[in-house]
């Protein structure tokens, strides 16, 4: 069933990358006693991802955090290496990336895309939830193809 509002966040392992290489970062600890702005991509440096979502909540960072939220994090079913080097290169220092590269969060919160037709394998749909202490207060699902309902701007409207 896919996750919703209400539901416990998934612990799982994500990895992050740090200078000795990737981290691992388990999402119970990580999501623990605090608000987060979390944002799922089909793959850094693909088009709508790199010109228009991550750059909205880069853009919209200080007016989350004046809206209570503590920490922005973007994650795609990409390595830790790839989640990095678009971190770097898109100026994200306000979004911590983080590599679902097994895609195991988006399969246990049922939120996977079949990118095959692109090469794409496996992947994580587009969307944008709130996670306020490990539990998820708002989830913002785009429908395949369009970029709406899990901007910042939508967000920062639902805050």
């Amino acid at each position: 069933m896919t996750i919703a509002v209400g539901d416990k966040f998934p612990d799982v392992k994500l990895m992050k990358a740090g200078e000795a290489g990737p981290e691992p970062i388990q999402t119970g600890d990580y999501f623990a006693g605090k608000k987060v702005a979390f944002f799922s991509v089909p793959g850094a440096f693909t088009p709508t991802c790199s010109a228009k979502h991550l750059p909205g909540f880069v853009d919209k960072a200080e007016d989350l955090k004046a809206k209570g939220i503590d920490e922005i994090a973007c994650t795609a079913v990409n390595d830790a290496f790839v989640m990095g080097a678009w971190g770097k290169a898109s100026g994200s220092s306000e979004v911590t990336m983080l590599a679902d590269g097994n895609a195991d969060l988006v399969k246990a919160m049922d939120l996977t895309m079949d990118g095959s037709g692109f090469g794409m394998g496996t992947r994580g749909q587009r969307f944008s939830m709130i996670v306020n202490d490990g539990v998820v207060e708002q989830i913002n699902v785009e429908a395949p193809g369009t970029f709406e309902v899990s901007s910042a701007e939508y967000m920062l409207g639902k805050l």
